[in-house]
């Protein structure tokens, strides 16, 4: 299978591209400099040139206050880009998969399974949703995939903790590991629960979707939702971490908050665990692979 990725350097784009290629997978992964993909004539040429079977769109712009400072360039940045890679798709007879998040959701709609409709609370949200209608309704083969508080081995230093729960395991470990004290934030304006993923994990399940060759909405998701104080005490515990340097109950810091954040964004993937054939691991045995791939072998 030939696939086109964007993202590839990314968190997430980089294992989907390791993930690929280890199934046998022929990947093209072009960088930004080189694919601009908000710009349709460089999309299409270069998917043309490259003729994929499927496209995996992971590239984003990841900053929501630069999102809120220039809409037009977040709109571009999202729905176009989503867009030009659907039509060129569509040009070329390729499946499109979009990935996307749980906070498509309004953090009251705990438990969303794939057929719960969105009603995001802010852009980065909005944009999502509405990139998941361009691939719903305009891709002749598409596909989403929704993943969510995504955790895994990070190119260089982890990113702080932050109003969502990306990057929290990696954050956490590389503090406690160097004896430093890890405060875990809990707020009622900060999203507290939702379904870790291992990017990983997630990228296999995106692998059967585009070998199944499968349409619709999946959520490539673990299978256990939790709040992040569980979340860091069962990381401490499977990384053999001194539970003593957690501290609880912090406030995460004002500007931290640069847009409402959903609050309960945990997600039902029992369809998508189905249509995939797989078993969706639990957030303790999810810690323990990601301990295994943080392990020099």
């Amino acid at each position: 299978m030939r696939v086109y990725v964007t993202g590839g350097s990314g968190f997430v784009g980089s294992h989907v591209v390791r993930v690929l290629e280890a199934h046998g997978a022929e990947v093209s992964a072009p960088r930004h400099a080189e694919v601009d993909v908000t710009e349709p004539d460089a999309v299409r040429r270069s998917v043309a040139d490259f003729r994929p079977d499927a496209i995996v769109h992971c590239a984003i712009l990841n900053d929501l206050a630069a999102m809120y400072a220039d809409r037009s360039a977040g709109r571009d940045a999202y729905v176009g880009a989503t867009r030009n890679l659907v039509d060129a798709a569509n040009d070329t007879g390729a499946r499109m998969l979009l990935v996307s998040t749980d906070w498509v959701f309004d953090g009251t709609q705990s438990g969303a399974t794939e057929d719960t409709p969105p009603n995001p609370v802010n852009l980065y949200g909005f944009l999502k949703a509405a990139s998941e209608l361009v691939v719903t309704e305009r891709a002749e083969r598409g596909s989403v995939a929704r993943i969510a508080a995504v955790q895994g081995a990070a190119e260089g230093a982890p990113r702080e903790q932050d109003a969502g729960f990306g990057y929290f395991v990696a954050a956490l470990v590389e503090r406690m590991r160097a004896g430093e004290r890890f405060g875990v934030w809990e707020s009622d304006r900060i999203n507290m629960v939702a379904t870790p993923t291992l990017a990983s994990a997630a990228a296999e399940l995106m692998w059967r979707v585009l070998e199944r060759d499968l349409d619709g909405i999946f959520h490539c998701c673990g299978g256990e939702s939790v709040d992040r104080r569980t979340l860091a005490m069962r990381a401490a515990q499977v990384f053999e971490l001194d539970p003593a340097l957690l501290d609880l109950r912090v406030r995460p810091p004002e500007d931290a908050l640069p847009a409402p954040i959903p609050y309960d964004t945990s997600l039902d993937a029992t369809r998508t665990a189905a249509a995939l054939d797989a078993e969706l691991p639990d957030v303790t045995e999810m810690l323990k692979r990601m301990c295994a791939e943080l392990t020099p072998a």
